[in-house]
């Protein structure tokens, strides 16, 4: 009975897996363990100091998985065998980074490649090393010891360096240290003057420099903590979550989506599409949406501050900054959650618990409304309160936290968030008073002896629309005007739409806030009834693009900065606007790379590029931690149904 009662559980549990399955699943944690013992058990595992540095889902080809979906759609029981789940690893041993390939079916490393490229990769065990090497360093100790400062208090980190020009043999870092003394607000007081190189495959410090000594900036006034007393209590959205997961499959009103997590982007949805109740079917909307690269260049052309200029996602990653989310604080009471996995740099498995939230929240605002008082002798009076859905997560990087937002609205519009919070990178000055500077100092004086240096923050979103089908155009809608001669009026202008269809990549490389226009992902193989073709807007922010010149460094690796706007025929590899391989790298390759092809777009599939651009110039208010500052866009829909989807 035991026996019989062992292999159902088993059948039970073989069923349960293969009804939530999914060909875009992020790796669990058993196939992350699988990789690991397969390149252990492979020639790689006799390389010297063998360690993992990206562990994914090799992306299966996307017509595979659109035709599991549709078997899996119409009929559940006939549905075509899943695409192959493979893994997409990079390994670095011997001094050689190598990306492979595994199966995870056959057991099998199918591909194993030698990458000789700019952009190594960094594990965070390296950058913990890195982050200890100057509190044993005697210059170092000698330094700290002539400003009167206790060692024992001293925290110190690593930053990426950049490329500006030179030969790249090495892969290095530099290291920042900072003075606690009294404060948890680390960012807050740190060390002037003291430059520290580090060779990361040596682990060794090659270079150091103490040019001069600063002021170290005051603790008081530095805690970033809540006091003690204020509540968290949720005042709001203690409804039932209105939703259901199934294993990484979303389905709330009229929505169904797919959510994933990986190392590096951190959140990822996929395959989300919304219900037409006129035409009684759900339609395909985004395939795979998520953040694909940060640039954050600080201001300060300094000998400390020159190379601070981040590319966050590919340096460090989104999914490997995540942290795990406080009930009541990041997330609200109705709120479920979703763990994420992904390999260490011995290839092990690390959780971060709650990583994702989803919940439903009741925002205070109205989705519609209408009063008519042109009905005889009646007032009518109708609306709807919003309702929507929220997919969050929050990623630290360093003294930032992002908090990023999915939100779905039952009109069929996708609204996206970015919330930029956390601590201001700051440097120690002699200042103490605004009316003492008499030179350019990069940033403002936000306390004593403490300048917050000007920076940008721009996060560019992968979006990979599938409006009703594959096969899509992007469409600039101008607002021309026009004279109105011959109409019989006294008006004397007014304003038409005057479509344009992008042919080529190069035609819909956009700087916004140029001219009026509504930017549109339309179907030209799909029609309203009414013969409108079907199709979902581009609602974007601010208009930020970078200001840096073309020739600098900086901007040369992240110089798809220069354009908001950029859409690309789809290519499974083209995730990565900053190349996949960032750190260090020389700007040959990524999006504007990608885009010099001027690849066909009309009536194919293709991917939508948006940057979400902040120029941050610190204020006191910002100090000693920042309120929260947003940012984002929406995809709304634009003739994709026959009526507003509210009333259906």
């Amino acid at each position: 009975m035991t026996v019989l009662f062992i292999a159902l559980f088993l059948l039970l549990q073989c069923c349960f897996i293969a009804s939530v399955y999914h060909p875009l699943d992020p790796l669990s944690s058993t196939e992350i363990n699988k990789v690991r013992l397969l390149v252990q058990k492979s020639y790689l595992a006799k390389l010297p100091n063998l360690t993992f540095h990206y562990v994914d889902i090799e992306e299966p080809e996307k017509a595979d998985v659109l035709k599991w979906l549709s078997s899996s759609s119409s009929n559940p029981k006939s549905r075509i065998s899943t695409p192959p789940h493979r893994a997409y690893v990079v390994v670095r041993g011997g001094g050689d980074t190598h990306e492979l390939v595994v199966d995870l079916g056959t057991n099998i490393i199918i591909s194993d490649h030698v990458y000789t490229g700019n952009g190594y990769p960094f594990t965070f065990n390296e950058l913990f090393k890195a982050s200890k090497l100057p509190l044993t360093y005697p210059k170092f100790k000698k330094s700290i010891s002539t400003r009167g400062l206790n060692l024992s208090e001293v925290s110190c980190i690593p930053f990426t360096i950049g490329w500006y020009g030179e030969h790249i043999t090495r892969r290095a870092l530099k290291v920042e240290c900072f003075y606690r003394g009294g404060s948890v607000n680390v960012f807050t007081r740190p060390i002037e003057g003291i430059t520290i190189f580090v060779d990361v495959d040596l682990m060794n410090i090659t270079m150091y420099t103490d040019r001069f000594i600063a002021p170290l900036p005051k603790a008081e006034g530095t805690d970033f903590q809540i006091p003690k007393g204020k509540s968290h209590s949720d005042h709001c959205n203690k409804t039932s979550s209105g939703f259901s997961i199934e294993g990484h499959k979303v389905k709330w009103e009229n929505w169904v989506f797919h959510v994933g997590f990986n190392a590096r982007a951190g959140m990822v949805i996929s395959t989300a599409s919304v219900f037409d109740a006129i035409k009684k079917k759900f339609r395909s909307v985004l395939y795979r949406g998520h953040v694909s690269e940060t640039f954050v260049p600080y201001m300060d052309p300094t000998n400390e501050w020159y190379f601070r200029t981040f590319m966050d996602i590919g340096e460090f990653g989104f999914g490997r900054s995540a942290v795990t989310l406080q009930p009541l604080i990041d997330c609200p009471g109705n709120a479920e959650y979703l763990d994420g996995f992904m390999a260490g740099a011995a290839g092990e498995v690390q959780k971060v618990p709650r990583a994702i939230c989803i919940f439903e929240r009741y925002s205070g605002d109205v989705a519609m409304r209408h009063t008519e008082i042109n009905v005889p002798g009646k007032l009518i009076r109708s609306g709807q309160q919003e309702k929507t859905l929220v997919v969050r997560m929050v990623a630290t990087v360093g003294n930032y936290d992002y908090v990023l937002d999915w939100e779905f609205k039952q009109s069929g519009t996708i609204k996206v968030g970015v919330g930029l919070t956390g601590v201001l990178e700051v440097k120690a000055t002699s200042y103490t008073n605004a009316d003492q500077i008499t030179e350019n100092v990069h940033g403002t004086l936000v306390s004593e002896n403490t300048v917050a240096v000007n920076h940008d923050h721009f996060l560019t979103y992968y979006l990979d629309l599938d409006v009703d089908g594959n096969d899509n155009s992007f469409v600039k809608a101008k607002m021309k005007t026009s004279r109105a001669n011959g109409v019989g009026s006294p008006r004397k202008s007014y304003w038409t739409v005057v479509k344009e269809t992008a042919k080529t990549e190069a035609d819909a490389r956009l700087r916004l806030g140029l001219e009026p226009a509504d930017l549109l992902i339309v179907n030209p193989n799909r029609k309203t009834r009414l013969g409108n073709q079907v199709g979902y807007r581009l609602v974007t922010g601010q208009p930020v693009t970078s200001l840096l010149a073309d020739d600098d460094y900086p901007q040369i690796r992240a110089s798809y900065t220069k354009y908001q706007v950029w859409v690309t025929a789809y290519n499974k590899s083209e995730r990565w606007a900053g190349g996949f391989y960032a750190d260090r790298s020389h700007g040959d390759d990524g999006l504007a790379v990608w885009s010099k092809r001027d690849r066909a777009i009309e009536n194919k599939d293709i991917v939508l590029w948006y940057t979400v651009g902040f120029h941050h110039i610190p204020y006191q208010e910002d100090f000693p931690a920042m309120p929260t500052l947003h940012g984002g866009f929406e995809l709304s829909p634009a003739n994709f149904f026959e009526s507003n989807p509210l009333l259906k």
